[in-house]
């Protein structure tokens, strides 16, 4: 399937990686990011969200991504759990 050319996903490479039976199959180039510079860190609430929390960081809760790559961390949920420590974006 092609990738909307306003994706961010748009100018991402491809590479073939081939599969236990044999098969190959084409994936994206796994993205690397820098971390970006951040302006503060916020304690996670019970009943956060990750969409409230980018709205609040960035002004758009579909943007929960930069959040996630502000933390770098292999599971994005960890945004939404009690205790846990983020580190805003300067966005």
């Amino acid at each position: 399937m092609p990738v909307d050319s306003s994706s961010r996903y748009a100018k991402v490479g491809t590479i073939e990686v081939e599969l236990p039976d044999g098969s190959r199959r084409t994936l994206g180039v796994p993205r690397v990011v820098p971390r970006p510079p951040t302006r503060g860190v916020y304690a996670v609430k019970a009943g956060d969200r990750i969409d409230l929390l980018a709205f609040a960081a960035t002004g758009d809760s579909t943007k929960w991504w930069i959040l996630a790559d502000a933390n770098h961390w292999a599971d994005a949920t960890r945004l939404e759990r009690a205790g846990e420590t983020v580190e805003l974006p300067d966005v």
